[in-house]
């Protein structure tokens, strides 16, 4: 677990503007659908992680443990954006870097109204540049290191001459530094999971992903999301290098495999009420968030998973990534008001 000499969370990789635009169906080839209405917004795990964190501790004077983001932007409105965001939720900005050659990075997020449901389209940008060059851990106070997403970041995700990714390297640099890394991944439609991602999986203490992620890493079938299909996975996922905890998480709920002990940790999600729906995207960051903070200040596993359930829940509550992240202790309230998913 992490070192109790240090504090704070450093989280690097993905920096995006979302485009969220709320569509009233999604249509068919060559058909219309109605824009209802469109906002930006933060977008990307490090961003969305941090944000979400800010705003469950929203003075940041108070806030448990500090906040940094690193990575690359664009020298543009969007990047100017970026930094000003972050600087408001009291999140660092000293490793955020600017790209001449590069717009930032975004994406144009379509949400159906009526369940939820969104479809990205996603321009790599600055992003696509961010290495393991880019990024030095020799006078970094953080206790833990977040990176996300692997399989959405080309220069990290390339192979180096010794048959491993960048982002091996870059966790390497932070594990010998003394922090604890966390990985993160993207669902993407591809079959680069275990080429990319298995050889970084050795520098990772943490490993976050949800069900589709991980049916794709592991091979093994998750369909049908039960806490012993979930455990099957996750055994084969640690036995690909994970070094602390590996934790699935769907809608359904969440399933954690301590490394160390072999024991299994299951948390159904909150019952949000269909009627409180406002859009799914975020949410898997938030939850996220809920078990990072967990993590850092040393808590059971089951109260990190309930904890992060609670905070996803309170996402799911607006259409953009964390428009709808309550303070802490509103988005625990949440689990006593709706109650728990039986897992």
């Amino acid at each position: 677990m992490p070192s109790p000499t240090r504090s704070g969370l450093l989280a690097a990789g993905n920096l995006i503007v979302d485009h969220v635009k709320l569509i009233d169906a999604w249509p068919s080839q060559d058909a219309l659908v109605s824009i209802l209405s469109q906002e930006s917004a933060n977008g990307g795990g490090p961003y969305n992680v941090t944000k979400d964190l800010a705003r469950l501790f929203p003075d940041s004077e108070t806030r448990p443990f500090p906040l940094a983001i690193a990575g690359l932007v664009g020298d543009d409105p969007d990047g100017t954006w970026i930094r000003r965001d972050c600087e408001s939720h009291g999140i660092d900005t000293a490793h955020l870097g600017t790209c001449a050659e590069a717009a930032t990075s975004y994406t144009d997020v379509m949400t159906v109204a009526a369940t939820g449901r969104r479809t990205f389209f996603h321009q790599r940008g600055a992003n696509a540049r961010f290495d393991e060059r880019s990024l030095d851990f020799s006078d970094s106070p953080h206790r833990l290191f977040y990176l996300g997403y692997l399989l959405l970041l080309d220069a990290l995700d390339t192979l180096r001459p010794d048959g491993r990714p960048g982002a091996a390297h870059l966790l390497a640099a932070a594990r010998s530094s003394g922090l604890t890394t966390v990985v993160d991944l993207v669902s993407e439609e591809s079959d680069r999971f275990r080429e990319v991602i298995a050889p970084s999986l050795p520098e990772a203490d943490v490993l976050l992903t949800n069900e589709f992620e991980a049916a794709r890493l592991s091979g093994i079938d998750l369909a049908d999301f039960t806490p012993a299909t979930a455990r099957r996975a996750a055994e084969a996922i640690r036995d690909m290098g994970v070094r602390q905890l590996v934790v699935i998480h769907a809608p359904a709920g969440a399933v954690a495999l301590d490394c160390t002990t072999g024991l299994t940790h299951a948390v159904g999600s909150v019952r949000v009420p269909d009627g409180e729906i406002r859009g799914a995207v975020g949410a898997g960051d938030a939850f996220a968030a809920g078990v990072l903070l967990g993590i850092h200040e040393d808590w059971a596993i089951d109260r990190s998973l309930r904890t992060g359930a609670c905070v996803a829940a309170s996402c799911l509550r607006h259409p953009t990534t964390s428009g709808g992240i309550l303070p802490l202790a509103e988005c625990l309230a949440l689990g006593e008001r709706w109650g728990y998913r039986d897992f």
